[in-house]
């Protein structure tokens, strides 16, 4: 059993792939994610907005589930 990374999604990709990553890692619904997400943006005047970009770009991207 190989252990759990967080990483961008490569699989379920909407827009960068960072709520399918958490939707991966904590094996929870990608669209649930999505829907948290978008609540907390609206409710939390744009830091979500601010948060979600820093995952983006801190998060690996993941290379082994990828068609290539």
């Amino acid at each position: 059993m190989k252990p759990k990374k967080l990483h961008l999604s490569s699989k379920d990709k909407k827009v960068a792939g960072v709520c399918g990553g958490l939707a991966e890692y904590f094996e929870f619904d990608p669209t649930l994610v999505r829907v948290i997400w978008a609540l907390l943006f609206l409710m939390g005047y744009g830091v979500p907005l601010v948060i979600y970009i820093i995952c983006w770009a801190v998060m690996p991207i993941d290379h082994h589930d990828r068609d290539l």
